[in-house]
């Protein structure tokens, strides 16, 4: 039971406009104020109308049950044995990856002022389906199976294999458009395997995403490990080509990013 006195409430909202006293009983709720003075009249008689003592009645039933949180704290899944990658080869890949960054952002302004070619159209920022093809390409997105590409073939079609991360592209994007290709990829890959493509864009994109991470950034990271750490929980060999890919995306969110309870150990 919750009760509020009008004394207390009078206390805490003070009188900002005054009103004159008048005989309120000459106003009718019902009918719509003529001017400002009886407009503030008929709040005036409204109040005075309410109880000093207003109860509101609350089902005891209602508050035994707790409310419930759905909040993500599970790690990533262990890898199979022989599947993770030791502690050292992953201080080796932070370290290349923080020289990465560091030259991405001493040499932005000049990659970013350099002219794209004329078959390089970026997506708008919230294009969600566009970004997908442009990165993952047509082949992959219109596809329920992987098809691989070597985007070092100059002869390639960009559009049917994806555009790779080029700094002239990804210099481009600012902060709030890195968070939005980023996590179009990783919704794309909730739900589909692990693509070349997709990692070379996973890594790129990280690469530009500045720190102290924003809170979407840190639930975007944690949920590539997470997905990163399934796929290679399923993977049949240690031969597999995306078993480097998916250690990589642990290790630099888990290592660099500092999420350390979803790292791997040794």
């Amino acid at each position: 039971m919750l009760a509020i006195m009008n004394s207390d409430v009078e206390e805490l909202m003070p009188r900002l406009l005054p009103v004159e006293k008048s005989d309120t009983s000459e106003f009718d709720l019902s009918e719509p104020p003529r001017n400002p003075q009886e407009y503030l009249r008929q709040v005036q008689l409204e109040a005075s109308l309410c109880p000093d003592v207003v109860v509101a009645q609350i089902d005891p039933k209602k508050l035994k049950k707790k409310p419930t949180v759905n909040v993500s704290l599970s790690g990533c899944q262990a890898a199979p044995v022989g599947f993770s990658p030791s502690v050292r080869w992953q201080q080796r890949q932070v370290s290349n990856f923080s020289e990465i960054r560091q030259s991405i952002n001493k040499h932005r302004q000049h990659w970013k002022a350099q002219a794209l070619d004329d078959n390089v159209i970026m997506p708008k920022s919230d294009d969600e389906e566009g970004w997908k093809k442009f990165c993952l390409g047509e082949n992959v997105y219109n596809s329920s199976t992987p098809i691989p590409s070597d985007n070092n073939d100059p002869g390639l079609d960009y559009v049917k294999v994806g555009f790779p991360p080029f700094l002239s592209i990804v210099s481009r994007l600012n902060q709030t458009s890195v968070s939005m290709v980023l996590e179009y990829l990783i919704n794309w890959f909730a739900e589909k395997e692990f693509v070349p493509q997709l990692g070379r864009w996973l890594y790129a994109l990280l690469a530009c995403l500045e720190k102290p991470l924003l809170p979407e950034a840190h639930s975007l990271i944690r949920q590539l490990a997470r997905r990163s750490s399934e796929v290679r929980a399923n993977l049949e060999s240690k031969e597999d080509e995306a078993l480097s890919a998916l250690n990589l995306m642990i290790c630099l969110v888990a290592r660099y990013f500092e999420q350390n309870d979803l790292a791997d150990k040794d």
